[in-house]
């Protein structure tokens, strides 16, 4: 299954005309972004946002939060969910990096290629392809297209992806075949088309603008 672009084009313009003009997230540094999207698995924007300033306020650096002890930056995080697990893989994450570049730093990926970038941060204890997919259009301004749990969801409802696709599947097919200039644009738009409309339970096909292109909302109807 190839994703047709053009189909894909569409549903941005017709997302974008019901959300309202495009607003970007505010931008952090690399490896900021890469602690963010750990933080933001499996909770809320609002809760995420909160264990990551809490984390900022609690550690000035990088280093402190690497030495700190697990159950104390497991508390730091709390309000983020699943603090523990987290707590131990930013850990990890940041050993690697140190290990690596000798500093907890990754400015230096600033100057690679995105297939190097991607490499680079998948081969970090945890992260997978969205999380290295977020740092390069969140932080780097690179044409990525993240796929979360609400673009996987709506991209299959849509038909641009099999119904029973992997996450990786969904990367390999489905991120080549949105166009570059609208990743960016097209992966927010999702992600509020997801949480207000196109739900997990009880998606709400009938106020829905997609409904015309879609063919879950299709069969739903019939």
């Amino acid at each position: 299954m190839t994703p047709d672009s053009r189909h894909i084009a569409a549903v941005q313009r017709v997302l974008r005309a019901s959300q309202g003009p495009f607003v970007p997230k505010p931008r952090l540094p690399i490896l900021d972004e890469v602690v963010a999207t750990v933080l933001s698995q499996h909770t809320s924007d609002r809760n995420s946002e909160r264990a990551f300033a809490q984390l900022k306020a609690a550690f000035p650096d990088w280093d402190q939060v690497l030495d700190a002890e697990p159950g104390t930056l497991a508390d730091v995080i709390r309000c983020g969910g699943i603090a523990d697990q987290k707590a131990r893989r930013i850990q990890q994450i940041l050993a690697a990096i140190r290990a690596r570049e000798g500093r907890i730093d990754l400015s230096r990926l600033n100057d690679l290629d995105d297939a190097a970038v991607e490499e680079y941060l998948t081969s970090l204890p945890g992260v997978g392809p969205k999380t290295a997919a977020c740092v390069l259009v969140f932080s780097m301004g690179r044409a990525a297209f993240p796929i979360d749990t609400h673009v996987h969801r709506i991209a299959a409802r849509l038909g641009w992806i099999p119904a029973k696709a992997s996450a990786e599947q969904a990367h390999r097919t489905l991120g080549p075949a949105v166009p570059p200039d609208i990743r960016y644009d097209l992966h927010l738009a999702l992600i509020t088309h997801g949480r207000e409309v196109c739900q997990a339970q009880r998606p709400r096909c009938g106020a829905c603008v997609l409904r015309g292109e879609c063919a879950y909302g299709a069969a739903t109807a019939s």
